[in-house]
């Protein structure tokens, strides 16, 4: 019997040079998020959503713990954009944040991911939250990836 993968990747066709990504079980939270497309630009892997409505909070902004949640999330998804991660279950060791503006519902909003280093078990990674020329949040985290076995 094969096993499902855990994330279809393919190319976007709505969205040249882009690829989506996703959990192949739609009942999990990642689908929270809505449609997650990468790109890999030379050092840094790019990650985005369009957040809607379910997104945002009382003053009509996408919601802290929404952005969060994408940030966690585009981790992983840039961890498979440098072909460090391919699959199994790797999990978030920690992840620090800093919002610096708010960010709007109804237009992309764009992770831009750099990985600073990768041992054995773990990847070393930060980056930006963008949306246009807007710096939303510059964030950090570690990843412990997943055991060979």
């Amino acid at each position: 019997m094969t096993e499902k993968p855990h994330f279809i990747d393919a190319e976007s066709a709505a969205h040249p040079g882009w690829r989506s990504w996703a959990l192949s079980d739609p009942t999990r939270f990642n689908t929270l998020l809505g449609p997650m497309l990468y790109r890999v630009d030379a050092d840094m892997v790019r990650v985005r959503i369009t957040p809607e409505h379910r997104h945002s909070n009382l003053q009509d902004n996408v919601h802290g713990g929404a952005l969060l949640g994408f940030i966690d999330v585009a981790l992983f998804a840039a961890a498979r954009g440098f072909g460090v991660i391919e699959t199994g279950t790797a999990v978030t060791l920690d992840l620090n944040t800093q919002f610096i503006a708010a960010g709007r519902i109804g237009e992309p909003i764009e992770a831009q991911v750099e990985l600073l280093k990768e041992t054995g078990r773990l990847l070393f990674l930060r980056g930006l939250v963008v949306q246009g020329t807007a710096k939303i949040a510059a964030f950090s985290g570690t990843i412990r990836k997943p055991s060979k076995s």
